[in-house]
Parts: C-alpha cells; sequence; structure tokens
C-alpha cells in the first residue's frame, strides 16, 4: 500500500480538527509548497490546510473541535423576535374554546413573507424554527369512532366464542359485505404500479361515467363478497343495478349453490357476520326476509351476528379479501367487466384463493316487505344484544 493510500485510510478515523492537523503538519514538513503537495494528496481545500498550520501552531483546544464562536450564528439569535412574528403568520383557527393553529401556505410562501417584512433567512431557517415551536406537516387521522358502543368488545368476544363453536362442529361461518361501486370504463384506478419510464397507461381526464345504450344508468360494478373462514377462500358477485338487501342474499345463495354447499355437505347451521349499516344491516327487514328465504331452500338455520357502529374494519372480509382485491387491482382501469371478473379471481394473498361471476339482475330499490311477510319470519334474537345478534329457522312442513 503506497503513502498516499495510507494517508487516506488514515483520514478515515480523524474528527474535523484531527484533518487539519494533520494536514497542516504534513504541509510544515514538506517545507515550501507543502500546501498545493497536501492538497493533491489528500483532497483538502487551501484553506482547512491553511488553518491546520495555524491549529498546530497554536495553543492546543482541550475538549474541543472548533474555537469558541465558530460556525454559523443561530438566525434566532440576530433576529430574537423572528419565532413570534412566525407564530402571527400561523394565526389560531377554528374553534375558539379549543385554539388550533395550522397554515396551509408552503415553507417557500412563509419564507417569502418573512423577507418582505425585511428578515434575511431562507427556508431551511424557517423549517428549523418551525420544527421547534412543534410543527410538522400531517395529514388527517382515522381514530374517532363514530358511535362507539359501550359493549363494543363485548360483542366482538361474543361473536368470536360463537363463530368457534359453529367452526368445532364443522358448520360454516362467513363475513359478508359490499365493497365500493366502481364505474365500468377506463378511468383513474387509484395506486401504482411498475411499468416502464415514460410509458403510463392513459385513462380519461374526467370519470363520470358512460350511459347504457337507451337507458340513463351508469355502467357500474358493485362487487359483494362473501368470505369463508375456515377455507380462507372468497367468493364476489359483481352486480351491474343497485346494492340492496335482495342482492346481497342472492350473493350468499350463488356462493352457497357453488362452493358451500359440496363443501359443508353435513353443515345444519351458517353464521352470518355482518356490518351494522347499509343494505345488509341489522335494522334492514328486507334483508331479515330475504334471509328467511334463504333458510328454506337450504334448509339452514342461519345466525347472523353484526359489528356495532364504526366497527366495520373489524370485520373479516375487509382485510382477509377486499384488501388483496384493491391491491392486485390498483393502477389497472376496470375497461371491462370480464377485466374486472379476471382481475378478482387472479387475487392471491396469504393462501387465499378467490372465485367471481357477473350477476345481471336486477335489484328494487327501497323494496320492503309484506307486514304478512314480516309476521312471518321464524327469528329468535339471541339473550345478548338481540339488535346485533338473531338466528333465523327456516320453515317446516305445516308452517304459514
Amino acid at each position: 500500500m503506497s503513502t498516499a493510500q495510507l494517508d487516506l485510510q488514515c483520514m478515515d478515523h480523524l474528527n474535523e480538527r484531527g484533518k487539519r492537523l494533520y494536514a497542516g503538519t504534513k504541509a510544515l514538513q514538506y517545507g515550501f509548497g507543502g500546501i498545493k503537495k497536501v492538497h493533491d494528496e489528500l483532497g483538502l481545500d487551501y484553506k482547512t490546510i491553511r488553518q491546520g498550520i495555524k491549529d498546530v501552531q497554536g495553543p492546543p483546544l482541550i475538549g474541543r473541535i472548533r474555537h469558541i464562536g465558530g460556525g454559523r450564528i443561530n438566525i434566532t439569535a440576530i433576529y430574537p423576535e423572528l419565532e413570534e412574528v412566525l407564530k402571527g403568520i400561523i394565526k389560531e383557527r377554528g374553534n375558539p374554546m379549543k385554539h388550533i393553529s395550522y397554515t396551509h401556505l408552503s415553507i417557500d410562501k412563509l419564507t417569502a413573507i418573512l423577507r418582505e417584512k425585511g428578515y434575511k433567512i431562507g427556508k431551511n431557517a424557517v423549517n428549523r424554527i418551525l420544527w421547534a415551536l412543534d410543527f410538522s406537516l400531517q395529514g388527517n387521522k382515522k381514530e374517532l369512532h363514530k358511535m362507539s358502543h359501550k359493549d363494543r368488545d363485548k360483542q366482538f368476544l361474543y361473536l368470536d366464542r360463537l363463530a368457534d363453536g359453529f367452526l368445532t362442529t364443522q358448520n360454516i361461518v362467513i363475513s359478508i359485505d359490499a365493497k365500493k361501486t366502481e364505474k365500468v370504463g377506463n378511468y383513474k384506478n387509484p395506486g401504482k404500479a411498475y411499468r416502464k419510464k415514460g410509458e403510463p397507461i392513459k385513462v380519461e381526464d374526467h370519470d363520470f361515467g358512460k350511459k347504457e345504450k337507451g337507458s340513463k344508468r351508469i355502467i357500474k360494478a358493485i362487487p359483494f363478497g362473501v368470505y369463508d373462514i375456515r377455507l380462507n377462500t372468497g367468493h364476489v358477485n359483481v352486480g351491474v343495478d343497485h346494492n340492496t338487501a335482495e342482492f346481497g342474499v342472492e350473493s350468499v345463495r350463488r356462493w352457497y349453490i357453488k362452493e358451500g354447499k359440496s363443501n359443508y355437505p353435513n353443515a345444519k347451521h351458517l353464521m352470518i357476520t355482518a356490518d351494522s349499516g347499509g343494505a345488509n344491516g341489522n335494522k334492514v327487514r328486507q334483508f331479515k326476509w330475504e334471509l328467511q328465504k334463504l333458510a328454506n331452500e337450504t334448509g339452514l338455520v342461519i345466525h347472523v351476528c353484526h359489528y356495532p357502529s364504526g366497527t366495520s374494519k373489524w370485520n373479516k372480509i375487509e382485510h382477509k379479501l377486499f384488501c388483496f382485491i384493491s391491491q392486485h387491482w390498483q393502477a389497472v382501469p376496470l375497461v371491462s367487466y370480464e377485466i374486472i371478473l379476471g382481475l378478482i379471481e387472479g387475487t392471491i394473498g396469504n393462501g387465499l384463493s378467490v372465485s367471481a361471476e357477473l350477476d345481471r339482475g336486477t335489484y328494487e330499490l327501497h323494496k320492503v316487505p309484506t307486514e304478512e311477510q314480516l309476521s312471518s319470519i321464524k327469528i329468535k334474537p339471541h339473550k345478548f344484544h338481540p339488535e346485533w345478534n338473531y338466528s333465523i329457522y327456516p320453515f317446516k312442513k305445516g308452517d304459514c
């Protein structure tokens, strides 16, 4: 290893002052022209080498790298009032009972305002002052639970115990929900996907949606999912009309005919976990009547457990099925039903397998059962929160 290489290797182990002293010592050893030689060998600036010579010839600094007063002067030392001036620009806003300070002004705009007031300041200094005042760029945080019930956690425990019991006895436990309605067409789909640089997928600049020929109805896709908790499989019924209670139960019916009946030939019970709102909410009478018809057709006792309001994100279908579908089709325009079905069926994640089919049926909005139909529903509310938990029994021979 050459002397120059050894010098550079030694420099890697020294701090700022050590490098200066080493360079100054070598320059003094070389004598005339030593600063130029050290510059060529170590790559240090001429000013640094000259300062190193002064440090070697001067008194030693004990416990310091620079002399007292070295480095840039803090901007607040030059302008002690700067923090208060910046606070004045970021005024208190919002509820006067809870003084909330925030600003939509960028760092560049804040810096420009301060310069207009006569301050010689850069945006990095403004950034440091904002940090010192505990300001930072922040988005919204989803944390507040709407109408969070005092027995929320108890309902979770009750639901888990019930599901464990049915799974142990080889019965069916499914989670159901409708995914966000999607417009069918060459529209932007959120997310990003790897493509060659400069070759993004080009989509329409507006996504108002296209109407069907001879109709005012927008071409759309309504994915309603059924997630089998035991087998980790999903079935998505893609509707084209409306998201109603009838459509939701029809999706369960199609799943049972296609997969559930063959996978659980000896099952006597079907447990469904669902949100408490929407078309399959706990207060939707049409949902209960449609479940009664499904129970009559299948002979299964259907047990329904709803998640309390504001807790739908704990429904297993959200993080076991829908999240993987969203990841799989991100940044891909949903230009046709065939593309949508293909993307859903191609979804994978943690051993998940998914099937899908298109439902071209029509489903009437605001449909409600008659009083006679309501009175005939064989429903048995559970003792624990009957508004969330109930069982629907199939009709037997002789029942009206």
